[in-house]
């Protein structure tokens, strides 16, 4: 019974506990200019946490990708 009574409590912590956040695509961040910026500075504002998180990698790759498209049509391109 009392191993019973530990295993539910540690489920109904565990449960309970923060989601983790949410990963977003690089697709999905170059669509969305706002969510972009959001995740880009609070990655820049704290990089020795978040630097290698997949958000922050995600919206670095997706800042490049829509600054090479914006260069490639300045360019005429």
């Amino acid at each position: 019974m009392r191993w019973f009574l530990s295993g539910a409590a540690i489920l109904f912590l565990a449960a309970c506990s923060p989601q983790a956040d949410r990963v977003y695509t690089v697709d999905e961040l170059a669509a969305d200019n706002a969510l972009l910026a959001k995740i880009i500075g609070e990655c820049r504002n704290n990089p020795g946490e978040l630097r290698d998180t997949p958000n922050c990698r995600n919206a670095e790759a997706a800042d490049g990708k829509l600054r090479l498209e914006r260069m490639g049509k300045s360019l005429g391109g």
